[in-house]
């Protein structure tokens, strides 16, 4: 009975993180109306019809930049709570806060020599 007590929540929050998402998806999988029809069959995006063909390939330069940027960005954030308690730091959380420091500048000397910054 113990262990009911212990485990009992994270087994009830996990049945309800299985049946809250799925509730709704089966709900309209059951009752949604289908009925296709040519218009609901057309490719749309962003409320203008679509003019020869719709595949269109975009430079990989466009994904090199966006991955680049929230690497340095998202990382940058990770360093937030370090500098806001910088103060307090005991020495082994100020060696691993320059580490991380060290490895972002390692990280952003290879993407520009790779020159994955400049635009071809």
């Amino acid at each position: 009975m113990n262990i009911l007590n212990q485990w009992g929540p994270i087994g009830l929050f996990m049945v309800f993180a299985i049946v809250l998402p799925a509730a709704p998806i089966l709900v309209a999988a059951i009752f949604a109306p289908r009925k296709p029809n040519d218009i609901k069959l057309q490719t749309y995006e962003c409320g203008v019809e679509t003019v020869g063909d719709t595949w269109v390939q975009f430079k990989v330069q466009y994904y090199i930049y966006a991955i680049v940027f929230l690497v340095f960005d998202v990382e940058m954030i990770f360093l937030l709570p370090w500098a806001i308690a910088f103060n307090e730091l005991s020495f082994f959380a100020f060696g691993a806060g320059f580490l991380f420091i060290f490895l972002l500048t390692d990280a952003l000397v290879y993407a520009w020599r790779k020159q994955a910054l400049e635009w071809h």
